[in-house]
């Protein structure tokens, strides 16, 4: 407070001028004073790119990655962390490496002087990054024969890029907005997950109708992790489990919702059909998924399970009834075709080069006659054509080349047939390699002349029959049909634990993956199942034998059992169990 100006001598007694000085200031700080605002805590998010080490060989190689920005990230830094290894016989002093993200380059290194792994970490321009993005390592891998560069490529000139390869963000969270799209957002936000802090809470005692429509939308968020060792956790809304998650979906039937949660639900809304409504609460985020009877909650669930349906839904709250269509997500289904990159892959310089794609099929499907690889090509007219070719391996077997013409340098679609009975399995590696050679001449350059594009129209169209092998390896094949659940019954036990709460997360988390479509049906049971049920479904048991009395029954036939007590499990001839 300013002393002079209470202190000088006028009309005004000293007191007067306190009070009148203290009112006006506080009007002041009333209507001009705003609060600061609270600065967002920076977090980190490191994002691998492939759970399997690949090799490029050829004196020019390349190597593409992707990954994906949320959208309420605010990033301040990405840090790219390359481990690789490059050839014993490589010359360190003349072989290079470019990176670029979304075609543009912006980095460029040479690989140290060692013949092990290797990292290299890379400042990624904050400003290039997207909500989807390629990233491509490109370069020129050399051998030289007494200091001179070796003029013919040999299986000596290589790259492998390692699973341990990454992405570190550093950034600050836009905070959730009240839309419901903006919840799905941030609850489905592979951030979110990974750091444990989403979850569906259910009644502390569900029913089997609230488990049936927890499972349909937990597997619709399931099915867009990228990472098998993530999970959505299932508890109920009271337990530990849950307690340090503020990203949560409260799927209940309304006489079973938490007393809190019941008083942001209107009466009115009840009565119109099942209720989406996002509330938050001290920093904490839900969505409550609830309705009178079982059926509309069911229902609510599926259009949950939408994903196109979610990020559409601008408001904050949406009624679901009975006419209401929620449709069958197209998520991850293509028809049995599937593209080989978003974007066209251009191998830059002669002679060897090589592309490689990552492509997932369902679970459910197996390799039959007919599949093809479909694949766009254009490339540089003045070739030598008698040495130029085409050839497309799958899973690292070669399964068909094709002579470069110069009449298809403007655009050719080439097709070629991977043989009927190769297995596939659900994560497929196409590699394209093209040999691109000048006229008169062995030597091969790296010049920056886009020798080859492999266009975005280039697929993989896979022609599948169905798993019929019942082995633990072909899980959960038995249990969907086309990417839906397949009559699917769950009998769980009728007081569940926090045991049988983590048992259950894990069994819908993994049916949730390989699920496409939010159709399907399946049932749960807190009682052994009919005769009927059990020959007319596929059927999941899980519990003790005590509390499941289906288990108990199917002993003698498991694979791995339970001694005559129940006390332990016992091993056979098929599987080995610790106790």
């Amino acid at each position: 407070m300013n002393n002079f100006f209470i202190n000088r001598l006028t009309g005004i007694r000293q007191n007067g001028i306190n009070k009148w000085f203290l009112y006006l200031l506080a009007v002041l700080c009333f209507f001009f004073v705003k609060p600061l605002p609270v600065q967002a805590a920076t977090q980190t998010f490191t994002e691998p790119f492939q759970n399997v080490a690949t090799s490029q060989s050829g004196q020019g190689i390349r190597t593409d990655m992707y990954f994906v920005k949320m959208g309420y990230w605010q990033v301040e830094t990405a840090k790219l962390n390359l481990n690789f290894q490059v050839s014993q016989l490589a010359d360190r002093t003349l072989s290079d490496l470019t990176v670029a993200i979304n075609g543009v380059k912006f980095a460029s290194f040479r690989p140290d002087n060692t013949s092990g792994l290797q990292t290299h970490s890379i400042d990624v321009p904050v400003n290039l990054i997207q909500g989807s993005n390629q990233l491509t390592v490109q370069g020129q891998v050399l051998t030289t024969d007494q200091g001179t560069v070796e003029k013919t490529q040999t299986p000596a000139n290589w790259l492998t890029v390692y699973p341990q390869s990454n992405l570190n963000f550093t950034y600050t969270l836009d905070e959730p907005e009240p839309a419901i799209k903006s919840f799905y957002q941030h609850f489905s936000g592979q951030d979110t997950i990974a750091k444990g802090q989403a979850g569906i809470a259910v009644p502390k005692a569900p029913s089997n109708s609230e488990l049936a429509a927890a499972t349909y939308a937990l597997a619709g968020y399931a099915r867009v992790l990228s990472n098998a060792e993530e999970a959505i956790a299932i508890a109920p809304s009271d337990s530990e489990t849950l307690a340090n998650r503020p990203y949560q979906m409260v799927v209940a039937r309304y006489d079973h919702l938490p007393s809190a949660v019941k008083q942001q639900i209107q009466t009115r809304d009840l009565n119109r059909g099942a209720v989406l409504q996002t509330v938050y609460t001290n920093g904490r985020y839900q969505l409550i998924v609830t309705a009178k009877t079982d059926t509309l909650l069911v229902k609510a669930a599926r259009f949950v399970a939408n994903q196109e349906l979610m990020q559409e839904t601008k408001a904050t709250k949406k009624i679901i009834t009975a006419k209401t269509q929620t449709f069958s997500s197209s998520l991850q289904d293509f028809g049995n075709h599937y593209a080989l990159s978003p974007t066209d892959t251009t191998l830059t310089g002669s002679g060897h080069q090589q592309a490689v794609f990552f492509v997932k099929l369902p679970m459910d499907r197996t390799n039959a006659d007919g599949s093809q690889i479909k694949l766009n090509l254009r490339y540089a007219k003045n070739l030598d054509f008698s040495r130029s070719l085409v050839t497309a391996s799958v899973d690292d077997r070669p399964i068909g080349s094709w002579r470069l013409t110069q009449a298809g340098a403007n655009g050719k679609t080439i097709t070629l047939t991977v043989p009927k009975n190769m297995p596939l399995a659900n994560a497929v590696t196409i590699r394209i390699a093209v040999d691109l050679a000048l006229p008169g001449t062995t030597t091969t350059t790296n010049d920056q002349t886009p020798w080859a594009t492999i266009g975005e129209a280039s697929e993989f169209r896979v022609k599948s029959k169905p798993q019929t092998s019942q082995l633990f390896r072909n899980y959960p094949t038995m249990f969907l049909k086309q990417g839906a659940f397949d009559h699917v019954a769950v009998v769980r036990p009728a007081q569940m634990t926090n045991t049988d709460f983590k048992t259950l997360t894990n069994i819908v988390n993994l049916l949730g993956s390989f699920a496409k479509r939010n159709t399907g049906t399946i049932t749960y049971y807190d009682q052994a199942p009919s005769e009927a049920v059990l020959a007319a479904n596929n059927v999941i048991a899980f519990g003790s034998p005590k509390a499941t009395r289906l288990v108990q029954t199917l002993n003698p036939k498991l694979y791995f059992r339970y001694n005559g007590n129940f006390t332990r499990l016992v091993a056979n001839e098929v599987l080995m169990a610790k106790r």
